[in-house]
């Protein structure tokens, strides 16, 4: 039984995270919606599956399935934000400060040479 409710409740936040990918309108707030959600949805799935499941093999099987998309998927989605800001013509809104381009323009003013005149 609580297996069962695990894994209910791990599919209504993963039809949670599908939902905030069609509403949301920024590409980011869309890719938050979709990481944060959808981990711990299949998570609470595969924990759940694996209380209703019998075998040493395939309870292991569901946790290590759990266990590496905690592991992987921030950091994909980590990276695909990042490409998706530093690509040109994809809209993105930062609401707060933005710290990344800051540090972009540092670093672009350190490796300018400067203007000789002469």
């Amino acid at each position: 039984m609580i297996g069962q409710v695990l894994a209910l409740g791990g599919a209504v936040l993963t039809l949670l995270a599908a939902i905030g990918v069609l509403r949301f309108p920024d590409v980011l707030a869309r890719m938050h919606a979709l990481t944060k959600a959808s981990t711990l949805g299949f998570v609470l799935v595969a924990v759940g599956a694996a209380a209703e499941l019998h075998t040493a093999n395939d309870i292991t099987s569901a946790l290590l399935a759990a266990g590496l998309q905690i592991v992987t998927l921030p950091v994909a989605a980590n990276l695909i934000a990042r490409s998706t800001y530093l690509a040109e013509g994809i809209p993105h809104r930062v609401d707060t400060i933005d710290e990344l381009a800051e540090a972009r323009e540092a670093a672009d003013a350190a490796t300018d040479p400067p203007n000789s005149v002469g």
